[in-house]
């Protein structure tokens, strides 16, 4: 099955690590485990580009890396981002040259933004170098930047309008969110490898991944909501905010404070019109009835908080599940 999955950061990356897990399983590993009983697939992850930065003259892409790192068996678990058991040296060096360190860049997530840049620099797109660092890190999944073109996300709070990583790392989120603006939004398209894996996709998941600041740059983008309307593909939406609560980041204060529901309702309304189906977790399945009356979106409950690499799997092969029933109905 192919797969075309919407994700951000730390929910999206778990996400497609089930789906890689799955698709990576052989028939007899498939057979003992909560899985389909016919492994094997091709995913491609469309990735928000929205929260990228320049930090030391270097490219940084907090949700491709998240994402690469996280499919390549790098990626450090408990801090949620970053490399596995990485270094500081060239960040407290660089600090003591007066560079501004509160975005922590390790030693080894610094040699993926060179040689990004390298790859930039001799005239590849952001597509292409991510697909050339995907294969030299041994990932068989693809990862593509929702657009190639430059798509910031700036936040305007009481104190005017700043940078997302100004708001996300330097400031931890402190500040009330007053309004988003998408700098570059009106002059930005789909990446041409986005447009591909839509229109080819047996399956379209838009992952658990905060609805406004990661799901939501990549559906501002000049004909990517319509090419996921377009797709033929079951469309299957996941959501990130369960009991309330977002399970990382802003996402339930984002949405109250601008005026949204922060509930599984709240996130299936921004989806409305894109999706056949939502899944929502076991303990919001009192909406269920709520959600599929007011959207005419079909709900699924499922256990959703991905702790485990099972959890990621289960999840994954749940959404195959339904999503080749949508396809058999």
């Amino acid at each position: 099955m192919k797969v075309a999955l919407l994700a951000g950061g730390t929910g999206g990356a778990k996400l497609a690590h089930g789906f890689q897990v799955v698709f990576q399983r052989t028939p007899r590993a498939a057979l003992e485990g909560p899985l389909p009983t016919e492994p094997g697939g091709d995913l491609t992850v469309i990735v928000n580009v929205a929260d990228d930065t320049e930090r030391f003259g270097l490219l940084v892409c907090p949700d491709i890396d998240t994402i690469l790192y996280t499919l390549s068996g790098l990626a450090d678990r408990e801090q949620g981002w970053g490399v596995r058991g990485d270094t500081y040296t060239a960040l407290s060096l660089l600090e003591r040259y007066g560079e501004e360190a509160w975005f922590r860049i390790g030693d080894a997530d610094l040699a993926t933004h060179v040689h990004r840049a390298n790859l930039l620099r001799e005239g590849l797109s952001l597509t292409d170098a991510t697909a050339a660092m995907t294969a030299s890190l041994g990932v068989p999944s693809h990862l593509v930047p929702a657009t190639d073109d430059r798509l910031r996300s700036m936040v305007q709070t009481d104190a005017g309008e700043i940078d997302f990583q100004d708001y996300f790392v330097r400031r931890h989120q402190a500040d009330e969110v007053r309004a988003l603006r998408l700098d570059g939004v009106e002059s930005a398209h789909p990446s041409p490898a986005a447009l591909v894996a839509l229109a080819e996709a047996e399956l379209v998941v838009i992952g658990p991944s905060n609805p406004i600041v990661s799901i939501g740059p990549i559906l501002a983008i000049p004909g990517m909501r319509e090419a996921v309307t377009a797709a033929t593909a079951p469309k299957i939406g996941v959501s990130g905010i369960v009991a309330g609560k977002a399970l990382r980041g802003p996402a339930d204060r984002m949405l109250v404070s601008l005026g949204h529901e922060s509930s599984a309702l709240g996130v299936a309304r921004l989806y409305a019109g894109l999706l056949d189906s939502f899944v929502i977790d076991e303990a919001d399945a009192a909406l269920a009835p709520a959600i599929e009356a007011e959207l005419g979106i079909k709900v699924t409950v499922l256990p959703t908080v991905m702790t485990t690499d099972e959890d990621r799997a289960a999840l994954a092969a749940e959404l195959i599940r339904i999503g080749e029933g949508m396809l058999k109905g």
